[in-house]
């Protein structure tokens, strides 16, 4: 039984997607959780499905005195999940460089931010948000694969120089989060439909899945530089 009672978590990008759904999965475990993401809408309107304890806070991770002002005060976390992330996407010779920096600064950087501000008590965690492309390239998302694999290498080091706070990352593979909704629906409904053709798991991914492999890093005190692929097979696909 995962019981989180009387522990505070933190969900960087906890207002929509993967982050809403491991902030939910705190919640019903006991723990009094905190979202926070630069919309104040969307935290308004996540935090009507946490509960009562929860609570919200904007910040952008790409701020680094808005990280280091919010990590500054109140007392130490039990875990942190940072699952915030806006990366362009596209092949190296097409994407802009402004766009692939921009990437790099919300989702890598902006994970490296938190870990240098943040305060977590002595056996709590830190779980970062990578994706399986780390290990699976895309010639058409290859800095994305880069980041990813850099995210995991720094958990790996986290989990050496933050000791005993543990480190972990959790790597999705093709998730139903809203940022598919930029897409037309038939193009969107095509391509869930391909991926659950092709993936050995035979279906798609949910937020959900990633929730509970964070739940499981979160309340494992032997896990720590480990990378869970939640990935339906995808890497071996």
């Amino acid at each position: 039984m995962q019981d989180l009672t009387g522990q505070r978590v933190l969900v960087l990008g906890g207002s929509s997607g993967i982050g809403l759904a491991a902030a939910a999965r705190a919640a019903e475990a006991g723990a009094e959780v905190t979202i926070a993401s630069r919309s104040q809408a969307k935290l308004d309107a996540a935090l009507a499905g946490l509960g009562p304890k929860a609570r919200a806070a904007v910040l952008d991770t790409v701020d680094e005195a808005a990280v280091e002002a919010f990590f500054a005060e109140g007392t130490p976390w039990d875990h942190i999940v940072v699952s915030a992330a806006q990366t362009p996407s596209g092949p190296v010779r097409s994407l802009g460089l402004a766009d692939a920096r921009s990437a790099m600064e919300s989702k890598f950087w902006g994970a490296y931010r938190v870990a240098r501000a943040a305060r977590i008590r002595e056996g709590g965690s830190l779980t970062l948000i990578s994706g399986f492309l780390s290990v699976r390239p895309s010639a058409s998302s290859v800095l994305q694969g880069a980041i990813n694999a850099a995210l995991e290498a720094l958990a790996r080091g986290l989990a050496l120089e933050l000791a005993p706070v543990r480190v972990n990352a959790v790597s999705p593979g093709l998730i139903d989060t809203p940022l598919w909704s930029r897409l037309p629906g038939d193009k969107r409904d095509a391509i869930f439909a391909r991926a659950a053709e092709t993936l050995p798991a035979r279906r798609m991914g949910q937020p959900e899945d990633i929730a509970n492999a964070v739940l499981f890093l979160i309340t494992t005190p032997f896990a720590t530089g480990s990378t869970v692929r939640v990935d339906g097979g995808g890497a071996i696909a």
